[in-house]
């Protein structure tokens, strides 16, 4: 018996080392990947600026270079960000938010918590993983998370529902998913495989209008995804594709 327990120990204590020594490994070899999305650097910081596109038929844009002070202290000192409006000349707006992680894989939470924070209440039933046809750089399917969300204000003493859509997902060098899960399982294994961080965005669009609007709001947004997208992220390779995933 104390034979057994000596060798119960000693296969601990080797195990245990063994995966000291793996993350130390890691540690010390660690090389953050290639961001998914075009970006430009900032002088004077370690931060990049993402560049969304300035131009897109249909639509007026305003880049958008600050974000809100509670964004910047929530999350760390080198993610990056990249925000634009887009409005059509009949008065339909989205919002276009990227946010790129640098070291710190924190920068990519999950962006229900944005919303939630902002008062609107996710509608879990009519939330679900959607495919948008895109063109370029040539035909594929983007995998995206779609939110459906209602926010409740108060205004001349009446409480006015809004709806509000809200398209999300996730991209890097060479993979792009709708599951915030995925990423978690890819930073995981390449990290172990490889040593190289993943260096994700999580790249989301957010669009209100009125209730039992939602579906026209989707396809207005979808039109404006495949026209402004591709002028910005860079995955998939017109020559090496793309890893995705998402059902």
């Amino acid at each position: 018996m104390n034979r057994q327990k000596t060798l119960i120990a000693a296969v601990f204590l080797l195990l245990t080392g063994a995966t000291a020594g793996i993350l130390l490994y890691v540690s010390t070899h660690q090389k953050l990947g290639s961001p998914g999305v075009l970006t430009r650097s900032l002088p004077g910081t370690r931060n990049l600026q993402v560049v969304l596109p300035g131009q897109v038929p249909g639509f007026a844009c305003q880049i958008i270079t600050t974000q809100a002070e509670e964004v910047v202290q929530a999350l760390p000192d080198d993610t990056s960000f990249g925000t634009c409006r887009y409005t059509a000349q009949d008065g339909f707006q989205s919002l276009a938010n990227v946010v790129l992680m640098g070291t710190d894989r924190s920068s990519i939470h999950k962006p229900q918590v944005c919303l939630t924070a902002q008062g609107w209440e996710i509608d879990e039933s009519s939330s679900k993983v959607e495919k948008i046809g895109m063109q370029k750089p040539f035909p594929y399917d983007l995998p995206v998370m779609r939110l459906t969300a209602t926010q409740r204000i108060e205004a001349g003493g009446e409480t006015k529902t809004r709806r509000g859509v809200y398209v999300y997902w996730y991209v890097d060098g060479g993979k792009i998913t709708a599951l915030n899960s995925q990423i978690m399982w890819w930073m995981a294994r390449d990290m172990f495989l490889t040593g190289v961080l993943d260096r994700f965005s999580y790249i989301a669009y957010f669009s209100v209008c009125e209730p039992g609007q939602e579906e026209h709001t989707f396809d207005r947004m979808k039109a404006l995804i495949a026209g402004s997208v591709p002028q910005f992220q860079l995955v998939p390779h017109a020559t090496r594709g793309v890893t995705a995933s998402g059902p």
